[in-house]
């Protein structure tokens, strides 16, 4: 029987910039691609495929994407090329024009990757002939984009992620997500309970829930976000799950004190705050305020002492005096928080951002953000301090090349074991943290109690 498959045996490398979203459906459309034969590509390999999964968050991330094209062509010149994500959607053109790329997918048509490679590979006749061909564009216009697809993929080997929601309807004033996603939409929790449950088949024990904007799930089909987390929290065998990063608008009360109970939702969480000032929250359009935002933290750090709470910060926007700033780093400073996540401000086209003055110069740019970062060093620094010579349930990782392990504690602090032992790959343990890491700070050493 002849084998009519054109992709067996081929071989594809995978580059993912960005969010957590990203790499799920980055490892969505890989495993898609296997399914039809294509494998991953392994050290010294040539790949005859590569999919970059772009970001366009802000316009240095742009420049990291086409950095990254421009290298895969000249170290694969014979390579076919496709280009999805973010910077895919909003520039579709100005991919398509970069050395090397073969297909451009929009967001929404990722997971027909393998088709469109279908259709071109058969319009070809020769090797010469793909180089010299113009890149065919996938693309929908961003406000027609409606359908949700679903993700749930494998990330180290004992996460997963669990896509939930896509799209935003919250048009914040310096943000594009909206016109790279698409507008808010969601899968249904019986579906979604469904992949949950295959995790489990699969022996996976820690489940990061991943979306834009996932505290809006459900808006449209009568369902919610606390509504999902409930039902996911009843499946056997899933001994954890993470709430990826929620609005504060969204996280409520109710989804705090639930967290709290539960023993299978971890003690961690991940709020977008993007400025410590009312005034520059307005200019923002963000959907809370400072006292929202103060009420928020303190329930969490009053119902869940040990808890991991990371925040999202822009400094340097369009509207920040100096007197704002100050505001804004005050506010951050008398918060409880774990550790802070700085973005320094940048210009996106179409946003309304740009109608707002005064701008701020990249030079005092780049000041404040040295202060929030010597901020969030030295919360980080205190949070992980309180755990040094503590006892934590860690889920351990599976061993690098080198044999060194490491694990998470249900509080989110990366342990690098000094007593590392594979038996115990993919389970959870009681680790002992035993001090800062001297090669990164942001990390600790510890001990598996056996």
């Amino acid at each position: 029987m002849t084998d009519n498959n054109i992709f067996r045996g081929r071989t594809a490398l995978y580059h993912t910039f960005g969010c957590k979203l990203n790499f799920a459906e980055t490892s969505t459309v890989a495993r898609i691609m296997a399914d039809e034969g294509i494998r991953r590509v392994h050290e010294g390999e040539v790949p005859d495929y590569i999919v970059v999964n772009t970001c366009s968050v802000t316009e240095i991330a742009d420049k990291k994407c086409r950095q990254a094209i421009r290298s895969f062509a000249r170290r694969y010149p014979h390579a076919r090329i496709i280009v999805t994500g973010c910077y895919a959607q909003l520039k579709p053109g100005e991919a398509a024009s970069l050395p090397g790329v073969f297909v451009v997918a929009g967001n929404d048509r990722k997971l027909k990757i393998l088709d469109y490679l279908r259709e071109e590979e058969a319009k070809s006749e020769s090797e010469n002939m793909l180089s010299a061909q113009n890149a065919s564009v996938h693309h929908t216009d961003t406000k027609d984009i409606s359908e949700f697809s679903p993700s749930c993929s494998r990330g180290d080997r004992t996460r997963y992620f669990l896509k939930v929601q896509d799209g935003c309807d919250y048009f914040c004033s310096y943000c594009t997500i909206p016109m790279a996603r698409g507008r808010s939409r969601s899968g249904y929790i019986s579906d979604i309970v469904g992949q949950a449950r295959r995790v489990a088949d699969e022996g996976g024990k820690e489940i990061v829930i991943t979306g834009v904007n996932i505290g809006d799930f459900g808006r449209r089909n009568g369902e919610t976000f606390y509504d999902l987390c409930v039902a996911l929290d009843g499946i056997e065998g899933i001994e954890r799950y993470r709430i990826s990063s929620i609005e504060p608008n969204l996280l409520s009360d109710e989804l705090i004190d639930f967290v709290a109970h539960s023993s299978r939702f971890m003690p961690h969480f991940h709020i977008p705050l993007q400025n410590g000032s009312d005034a520059v929250l307005r200019l923002m359009r963000r959907r809370y305020d400072t006292s929202l935002f103060r009420h928020k933290i303190e329930l969490i750090r009053e119902t869940m002492p040990d808890a991991f709470i990371g925040v999202d910060l822009i400094v340097g926007a369009r509207g920040e005096s100096a007197e704002l700033f100050e505001q804004s780093r005050a506010f951050v400073e008398s918060l409880p928080i774990s550790r802070l996540h700085i973005f320094t401000y940048s210009e996106r086209p179409g946003t309304k951002a740009l109608e707002i003055t005064p701008v701020v110069s990249q030079e005092e740019k780049h000041q404040r953000t040295h202060v929030m970062l010597d901020v969030s060093e030295r919360k980080l620094a205190e949070f992980i301090g309180r755990y040094v010579g503590t006892v934590r349930p860690a889920l351990i990782e599976h061993p690098r090349r080198d044999g060194s392990m490491s694990a998470f504690t249900d509080n989110y602090l990366r342990v690098n074991l000094v007593n590392p032992n594979p038996e115990l790959a993919n389970t959870v343990a009681q680790v002992r943290v035993t001090g800062i890491s001297a090669e990164n700070p942001e990390e600790c050493t510890g001990e598996l109690i056996c």
